[in-house]
C-alpha cells in the first residue's frame, strides 16, 4: 500500500505523528477477558493487555469473547459478564483507568435471533442495539436472512473483520448487499496496518475506501501477537483518507455503538445500521 506525507483533505500533513494520533477512543471488539476463550490466559495478563490498550488512547473496551461456533456452551452470558466485573475490579486495584463493558463476538449461526431473545448471547456493551456477528473464515454463507430477523428487533448487525474471510477477499463486492441491509462492518486495526497479509489489507482498505467500514477496532488478544494497534491504523486513514474519515470510524462511530446510538457513515451524511 502507497503512503505519502503529502497534506490530506483536511489540510493537515499525514506524517505528523501527534496530529495524526488519537488520545481518547472506544475498542468495541476486545478480548481481554481471562481464561475465557484464545484472550488472556490469566488475570495479570489480561490486566497488561488492558494497560496497553490505555497507553495507546483507549478509555473503553468492549469485552468480546467469542460465543457459539468452538465456544459452545463454554462462554454464557452471566459468566462474561462476572467475568467483566471481575477484570474492572483488577483494573481499579492496579490503577489502570480503564473501563470494561461486556459483549460478545457471536459466531454466525443461524440460532441467533432466539438465542437473542432468551438472552443467553450479548450485544455490544450489553446495550441490545449492536450485535458483533464473526464470519467463518473459509465459507461464505449469506447474512441476508440473518439481518431481517435483527432487523425485526432492532438489533444491527457489525460483522467483525470481514476481511478476513476467504470468499470475501476474492470477491470485494459479495458483502455489498449486507451493507445495502443495515449491516455494518468493523475492519481491524492490524489489518489494515499489514499484520494480516497483503490480501487481507487490501481488502480492508477497500472497504475503508469505498465508505463500507464504518467501523475500526483493535480485536486485541494478547501483547505477542495480537497487540492493540489503533494509534498505528488511525494514522494510516487519516494519511490516506483524511483525518475526518480516521475520526469517524476510529472515535466517533465506535463511541455511538458505547452508547446504543447512530453510527453514522464516514462523512456523517447518512445514517447507517437498523433506523430507530
Amino acid at each position: 500500500m502507497k503512503r505519502s506525507g503529502a497534506n490530506n483533505a483536511d489540510g493537515a500533513k499525514g506524517g505528523d505523528a501527534e496530529w495524526s494520533r488519537p488520545t481518547q477512543w472506544v475498542d468495541i471488539h476486545c478480548h481481554c477477558l481471562p481464561g475465557l476463550d484464545d484472550g488472556p490466559g490469566t488475570m495479570a495478563e489480561a490486566v497488561a493487555l488492558c494497560r496497553a490498550l490505555v497507553a495507546d488512547g483507549c478509555t473503553t473496551a468492549v469485552a468480546t469473547p467469542h460465543q457459539l461456533g468452538r465456544y459452545e456452551g463454554l462462554t454464557p452470558a452471566s459468566r462474561i459478564r462476572w467475568a467483566v466485573h471481575d477484570l474492572n475490579a483488577a483494573l481499579l486495584d492496579a490503577d489502570v483507568p480503564l473501563a470494561v463493558v461486556a459483549g460478545a463476538d457471536v459466531r454466525l449461526d443461524e440460532r441467533i435471533p432466539a438465542l437473542l431473545d432468551a438472552g443467553r448471547i450479548l450485544t455490544l456493551a450489553d446495550s441490545g442495539r449492536y450485535i458483533l456477528v464473526e464470519l467463518p473464515d473459509e465459507v461464505f454463507i449469506d447474512l441476508s436472512p440473518l439481518l431481517v430477523q435483527l432487523a425485526e428487533r432492532d438489533v444491527t448487525a457489525v460483522v467483525s473483520h470481514p476481511e478476513r474471510n476467504a470468499f470475501l477477499v476474492r470477491r470485494l463486492d459479495a458483502a455489498r448487499p449486507w451493507a445495502e441491509k443495515g449491516a455494518l462492518f468493523q475492519i481491524t486495526a492490524a489489518s489494515l496496518c499489514g499484520d494480516f497479509g497483503p490480501e487481507i489489507e487490501r481488502a480492508a482498505w477497500y472497504w475503508l475506501e469505498q465508505g463500507t467500514a464504518a467501523l475500526v477496532a483493535t480485536d486485541a488478544h494478547d501483547l505477542r501477537d495480537r497487540r492493540p494497534r489503533m494509534s498505528q491504523a488511525f494514522g494510516l486513514i487519516a494519511e490516506r483518507l483524511g483525518h475526518g474519515v480516521a475520526r469517524w470510524t476510529c472515535i466517533t462511530n465506535p463511541a455511538a455503538v458505547l452508547a446504543g446510538t447512530d453510527v453514522a457513515s464516514v462523512n456523517g451524511s447518512r445514517k447507517l445500521g437498523v433506523r430507530r
